[in-house]
């Protein structure tokens, strides 16, 4: 029993270029993330997957709907791919966010956010899900940088704490297989 997991954090918005961490906020694709999820389509073509998993926040949809929203492919959104809701947080600047993320590990962010914890258990239910439906499939999955932290300490055993500290480094998608 297992799945193969293709991972893809969603396109470049203009929070991302303006240095604002969006959080909760559905932020907006910039023309370059545009771009950039039309390319993801073409990088990664949907013939490949049983089905496209998103977040259910704005940016991941447009990224999922501009990279296969012309395809055959099943497109599914789930609130449990969401980013870290950093409560009072949402929308402020990324440098601001950076030397706060330790502290929020297992204390969530204030005013009603989330833990980066709470993250790793709401992605954990997905994976649980993605193996009862998708056993033996291949799918895509378009989150956010929290849910990239929680694949590699669920799946990769990395040590949250590591993973919230180190700079976000992107690249063109991860892959695990999740049995």
């Amino acid at each position: 029993m297992s799945v193969e997991l293709v991972y893809e954090t969603h396109s470049i918005t203009e929070d991302n270029e303006a240095g604002i961490a969006t959080g909760w906020l559905p932020g907006r694709l910039s023309e370059e993330g545009r771009r950039l999820a039309t390319e993801l389509g073409e990088r990664r073509p949907a013939s490949g997957f049983a089905a496209v998993w998103s977040s259910d926040l704005a940016r991941a949809v447009e990224t999922a709907q501009l990279a296969y929203g012309d395809c055959e492919v099943s497109l599914r959104q789930d609130a449990r791919l969401r980013e870290c809701d950093y409560g009072t947080l949402n929308g402020r600047p990324v440098a601001e966010l950076e030397r706060l993320r330790l502290e929020h590990v297992d204390a969530p962010f204030p005013g009603g956010g989330q833990s980066y914890r709470d993250v790793v258990d709401a992605t954990a239910g997905l994976l649980d899900d993605l193996r009862r439906i998708h056993d033996g499939d291949r799918v895509l999955v378009i989150a956010h940088s929290a849910n990239r932290w929680a694949l590699q300490h669920l799946l990769d055993g990395v040590p949250l704490e590591q993973l919230v500290d180190a700079p976000f480094a992107w690249q063109p998608g991860w892959e695990w297989t999740i049995t």
